[in-house]
């Protein structure tokens, strides 16, 4: 059988993912060498974790991936992860709760006061000062992702009572979650303004922001983001992390606001039955999808593999099945951070991603876009869509400044290679994040004299050879007019 990936001339032909991989930065994949090895087996955007780390070692990380991706040429997207406000737990020593005892539950403005000498059961206090008012009588609090719990019984002025559902050990500083108190919380802590003001002094490409409720979370950082660069245009995009039970409430509204999606899976299945994480899975993507969203599927997704080399087979199943759902974009937390395998889990990622997206199991038949996006340039992209499926075309090549473009035919999800031409750069980062998409960096010029520079690039890199045929994609903005053209390469 003839081998797909070599030429006729004999020469190795591009077999690239479509799907992108995110990976999170840590102590164990900072080194430069580290990071190209990781970028050379299919990582396409570094996600710095702001739970964790200094500025001076994230500063170093943004220095590395920029000078990669100017060594390499290769749009390789900065993620900033906002910590958001996780509450903790606060307790001198470790207390151990056996189910059914009753213990107290206060806040840390009350850590210390005539009442805490006073008091004789054993007592936890959360992190957050004024946050057992919004706590009520019924309410469900886990402790350490939902291994302890607790149900509040009785509410006092200064503190709750509650009774102990699943004990054991519980550690100073671990994570609380409660997930049908409505916290009033906002969603930028003080720790997130510094942790902004940094990200945004270095030109990251996309900030995460943690625990969203609602659209206004997303309109909020948006405006935060504004003011500190003193400027409309050319921002960030903001991915909108969905891991609160008030978030699936306010999921349309969240989309609607935000640039990009997060399945946060991790606190979304201690806040909801995680039986039913899979399904919000495909019911995030696919809404994001028709929204026009790049959507990420986050969490343990090859999770043993920060201590072995190989993954286990549920875990193969589990990106196997996010590639199936037509997510953007997977990602790697600990496993790249901190793990043993850094390198290895980006390889192992990218391999099941390619063995997926070649499966008949990948395709799309159908698809279509919230009616919003109907004007009249968007309807445009849409009446060629079944063109492209039809096509014998290899790739497709568009020119497209903001990604606009680039993004609505991404989301069609084409079988053919999407070659993007900007001569922005921030939106040749961000298209890192992007499903489909090979983004070239080219300078302003005539159309055509660019167009032609982004084939010739693309020949260079072996994404497409002498032979192929593209269907080239654009606005001609002298002109005020689309066009749709289908040529043969030279």
């Amino acid at each position: 059988m003839e081998n797909e990936n070599i030429s006729a001339k004999g020469e190795p032909v591009f077999r690239g993912k479509k799907t992108k991989i995110v990976a999170t930065i840590g102590p164990a994949s900072d080194k430069r060498e580290t990071l190209k090895q990781m970028v050379e087996s299919g990582m396409n955007v570094a996600r710095l974790n702001f739970s964790h780390g200094d500025y001076p070692s994230h500063l170093k990380i943004i220095e590395n991936v920029r000078g990669l991706s100017e060594e390499m040429g290769k749009n390789i997207g900065i993620m900033a992860d906002l910590q958001g406000p996780r509450i903790r737990i606060s307790v001198e020593n470790e207390l151990e709760v056996e189910k059914g005892e009753e213990i107290v539950i206060s806040d840390i403005s009350f850590k210390g006061s005539e009442w805490d000498a006073g008091k004789e059961t054993k007592t936890i206090f959360l992190d957050y000062p004024g946050i057992i008012q919004d706590i009520e009588v019924g309410n469900v609090i886990l402790i350490e992702d939902g291994l302890k719990s607790v149900k509040v019984t009785k509410k006092e002025n200064n503190h709750l009572l509650a009774e102990v559902i699943d004990g054991g050990v519980i550690k100073n500083e671990k994570g609380v979650n409660i997930p049908d108190a409505k916290l009033n919380v906002p969603p930028i802590t003080e720790r997130d303004e510094r942790d902004l003001e940094f990200s945004l002094r270095n030109e990251v490409d996309y900030v995460a922001l943690s625990f969203v409720s609602s659209g206004e979370d997303i309109e909020d950082l948006r405006n935060r983001i504004k003011e500190i660069l003193g400027r409309e245009n050319n921002l960030p995009k903001i991915v909108a992390k969905i891991e609160r039970k008030e978030a699936i409430e306010n999921l349309d509204g969240i989309i609607a606001k935000t640039d990009a999606v997060m399945v946060a899976r991790g606190d979304l299945g201690i806040e909801i039955n995680e039986t039913r994480v899979a399904i919000l899975q495909k019911e995030i993507i696919s809404k994001s999808m028709k929204g026009l969203k790049p959507v990420i599927v986050a969490t343990e997704m090859l999770n043993s593999m920060i201590e072995n080399p190989r993954p286990t087979r549920a875990e193969v199943s589990d990106v196997t099945n996010a590639v199936i759902d037509h997510a953007d974009a997977v990602m790697l937390s600990g496993e790249s951070a901190n793990g043993k395998y850094p390198v290895e889990s980006v390889k192992t990622m990218a391999e099941i991603i390619e063995n997926t997206e070649e499966s008949p199991y990948d395709d799309m038949s159908d698809f279509e876009i919230d009616h919003e996006f109907s004007d009249e340039y968007t309807n445009f992209i849409k009446s060629v869509r079944s063109f492209l499926f039809g096509s014998e075309a290899k790739s497709i090549a568009i020119l497209s400044r903001g990604g606009f473009t680039a993004r609505v035919i991404s989301h069609f999800r084409p079988n053919q290679i999407i070659l993007a031409g900007t001569n922005n750069e921030k939106t040749y980062n961000q298209l890192s994040l992007v499903w489909g998409i090979e983004a070239f960096f080219l300078k302003d010029g005539k159309i055509e004299e660019v167009i032609e520079n982004m084939i010739k690039k693309a020949q260079e890199e072996k994404i497409i050879e002498s032979g192929n045929k593209i269907v080239l994609i654009g606005k001609n903005d002298e002109r005020n007019s689309r066009f749709v053209d289908v040529r043969e390469i030279n």
